[in-house]
Parts: structure tokens; C-alpha cells; sequence
């Protein structure tokens, strides 16, 4: 009945998504705080010790050379491609995710903001140049080509855990185009999302008819905000997760269940428009 009630609130259209680690879990990619991230101690990089120490930028960039195997190849899974399809049925305003995978995107999805930026991107700290990670990928191998390390467990963000001796010997790139530091063009720990990115997050919760919070815990305000503004404003809130969140007590309707089932039921239970 849950779903069916779901449906009865998104069939109006106007639906803005806001969606977090939890949708992507089922394409392979862990979360931090849901059923696959509860026996793992996630400890990012911060902005700050990125930014001030070259060995923090080795330890970064070694890591992450070896998650981005597995984030790269992630394919987008049932919930993505409900999702998109609800998209094109014409019942989204937009979608806010805090995920970094481009799966939304991947499943066909437009109207995206990535209020944490991408992991497929990387930007210049200096020229602020942007360039394709593929690109970026091919330089590092080039640096590195006796070097190979086997990732104990790998982190939402692409993060892969070595050991200090796996990291030493790791050589960094730097920018083609001044030599400048590159970075993953995300919003790590410790640093802000630019202010017109959260002012259009803003703007588009507040034209929804209803907020859809998919696969998100809301520990953080860095998506709870949006559900905050959502109820300040009377705007229905309807949560799907696994376990409980931050916004379970402004929320109309809460469906602790699997995203990708759950969210490919909600597409059978909605009309298709004529074409």
C-alpha cells in the first residue's frame, strides 16, 4: 500500500529527487552509513590536508587511481533507470544527488545537479582548467607503470584503502596546462559547494510539489537543508531508504525498502502518457 501511496504523490508531476549513496549500493558502489557502510570506518580526505601537504595528495591520488576501476566500470542499476524514466514521463522538476558516480546521468537522466560535483571531472587548483579523468587516468598509468595495488575495501567516493607501503613510490601529475595541483572536481570534506549551485538546489525544492528523497540518511545537512526548506514551505516529503533519516519526522510518507525494486513498482503503478 506504501507504494501505492507513493504513487498517488509523484502521478501529480512537479517531483524534485533528492538522492544519496543508498540508490547506488545496488550497482556496486558502498555507502557510508546504510546497511553496506555500517562495518566500515570511512575517514575522507579533507580539503585542507589536500591542499597543504604533497604526501596527502600521493595518498589521495594513489587511492583513488585504484577505486576509480571500480567507480569507472559502475553500470547505473533498476532505481537509476526508474528514475531517468520517470524523467521522461514528464513527472520531475529535477534531481539534487549527492552521489559523485554520474549513474543518474548514465541511466539517461537530464535535469541533474551534482551538488558534490562529479568524479569523472578533475580541476586545476590554479588555471581552474577542467579535464575529462579518463585523461588524467592514461597520465597516471604512464607515470606509473611498474606500479600495482590490490584495495583492501573501496569507499563511496572512489577512495580505495592501501597501506602506506602501497602508496610510497606513487607519482603524482600535475596540470598539463600550467602544472598547477589537480584535484577530483568534487567537494571534498571541509570545503563548500559553491553558493549558486546550492542556491539553484534551493530554487528547484522550492517550485516542487513534492520531495523525493531517495537512498539518502540525511545525517548531514548537506542534504537535509533541502528537506528543512521543503517543510518550511508545506511541501510534501516522501522518503524510500534503508533504515531510518534525518528528515523521517517532516516526512509524509517513509518507505524503509530497497531502492531499485521499489523504485521499478513505482513506475508500473504510474500511467504512461500517450505519445
Amino acid at each position: 500500500m506504501t507504494v501505492t501511496r507513493l504513487a498517488e504523490l509523484v502521478a501529480g508531476g512537479g517531483v524534485a529527487v533528492l538522492s544519496g549513496a543508498g540508490l547506488s549500493t545496488e550497482s556496486g558502489i558502498p555507502d557510508y552509513r546504510g546497511p553496506t557502510g555500517r562495518a566500515r570506518r570511512a575517514e575522507p580526505m579533507t580539503y585542507q590536508r589536500f591542499v597543504g601537504s604533497a604526501q596527502a595528495r600521493q595518498r589521495y591520488w594513489a587511492r583513488s587511481h585504484v577505486g576509480w576501476r571500480e567507480i569507472g566500470q559502475a553500470r547505473p542499476n533498476a532505481g537509476h533507470q526508474a528514475v531517468a524514466e520517470l524523467e521522461r514521463r514528464g513527472l520531475l522538476a529535477g534531481i539534487v544527488t549527492q552521489n559523485v558516480d554520474g549513474l543518474h546521468q548514465a541511466a539517461g537522466a537530464r535535469r541533474v545537479i551534482e551538488l558534490h560535483g562529479g568524479l569523472d571531472r578533475v580541476v586545476c587548483l590554479s588555471c581552474r582548467e577542467r579535464t575529462p579523468r579518463a585523461e588524467l587516468e592514461r597520465r597516471l598509468r604512464a607515470a606509473n607503470p611498474a606500479w600495482e595495488a590490490a584495495a583492501a575495501r573501496i569507499n563511496p567516493d572512489g577512495d580505495a584503502v592501501l597501506t602506506d607501503a602501497q602508496v610510497t613510490g606513487f607519482q603524482v601529475v600535475d596540470c598539463v596546462a600550467c602544472g598547477g595541483v589537480l584535484k577530483p572536481d568534487v567537494v571534498f570534506f571541509g570545503e563548500n559547494v559553491p553558493r549558486p549551485r546550492v542556491d539553484e538546489c534551493f530554487a528547484l525544492v522550492a517550485g516542487a510539489s513534492l520531495l523525493l528523497v531517495l537512498g539518502s540518511s540525511l545525517t548531514v545537512r548537506s542534504g537535509l537543508r533541502f528537506v528543512t526548506k521543503a517543510a518550511s514551505l508545506g511541501i510534501p516529503i516522501a522518503i524510500v531508504n534503508q533504515g531510518e533519516t534525518g528528515g523521517d519526522a517532516d516526512a509524509s510518507l517513509t518507505l524503509d525498502a530497497p531502492l531499485g525494486p521499489t523504485l521499478t513498482e513505482l513506475t508500473t503503478r504510474l500511467p504512461v502518457p500517450a505519445q
